[in-house]
């Protein structure tokens, strides 16, 4: 799990999971890219505090193709390559059906598809040329246990990331002949900015129930899981979901 002259290119990384995604992959002797949407203050504060200098931040709207055209350009023209792109980005809005007008209900699954799915399909389209040019390359997809258990006040999340997992496993079996791997991650509830409200309110107690460890995951639990399924090692998994819910949902 040495990453020494590999450049890794993390979608979301200005807090939770994709801040800790980089601090493991810049550990291990990476150079870092990541992206923010908004904040760059703290995607700002992130790079500085990792060890090693060859690392930058830039402004990237998952749910604008054009977007992201121009940023995987600008990171090939700076960088030459870019070895490993981890797709973290995402947005969790609820839109319970029976409360949700339907106006609001078309705009929450418009955003949440656009961010969640076709940002991901989008950067991968536009990263695969490269991989293939210089003879490979790794993929990880931030997926959600929200895909096979159902997410009742948020449907639409559910929905987009079982859709990110069936691309990811096309994108598997069509990119493995160019030695391009993907992997998968679906952790249940993690300890970040986007969980914290729900973890300090009245539900929090019975979400960290539903793991027989009584908590939910950290963020580095989830960049370590992220950061194997970029390795060498992990190859032959390729196509593989992995769980990081701490057995709180068995499929």
């Amino acid at each position: 799990m040495n990453f020494t002259n590999k450049t890794v290119l993390i979608t979301g990384a200005s807090k939770g999971i994709g801040e800790a995604t980089a601090r493991d992959f810049a550990r291990r002797g990476a150079d870092i890219i990541i992206t923010y949407n908004r904040d760059e203050a703290a995607a700002r504060k992130v790079i500085d505090s990792l060890p090693g200098d060859q690392h930058a931040c830039i402004q990237l709207s998952m749910e604008h193709p054009e977007s992201i055209r121009m940023v995987i350009e600008e990171v090939i023209q700076a960088f030459g390559k870019i070895d490993i792109l981890v797709n973290n980005a995402g947005i969790f809005e609820p839109h319970p059906i029976v409360e949700t007008e339907y106006q609001d209900w078309q705009a929450a699954w418009q955003r949440t598809i656009a961010v969640n799915l076709m940002g991901p399909a989008n950067i991968c389209h536009q990263v695969v040329p490269h991989m293939i040019k210089q003879g490979g390359g790794r993929i990880v997809n931030v997926s959600s246990r929200g895909a096979f258990r159902g997410e009742p006040l948020q449907p639409a999340y559910g929905a987009s990331k079982g859709g990110l997992n069936a691309m990811s496993q096309s994108l598997a079996k069509a990119l493995a002949p160019h030695h391009i791997f993907i992997g998968i991650v679906a952790p249940g509830f993690v300890e970040t900015d986007m969980a914290k409200e729900i973890l300090a309110g009245p539900e929090g107690e019975g979400i960290k129930n539903q793991s027989p460890l009584g908590r939910v995951a950290t963020p580095e639990e989830v960049a370590h899981g992220i950061v194997f399924l970029a390795s060498e090692e992990a190859a032959f998994m390729t196509g593989a979901i992995l769980d990081i819910n701490g057995a709180s949902y068995f499929r």
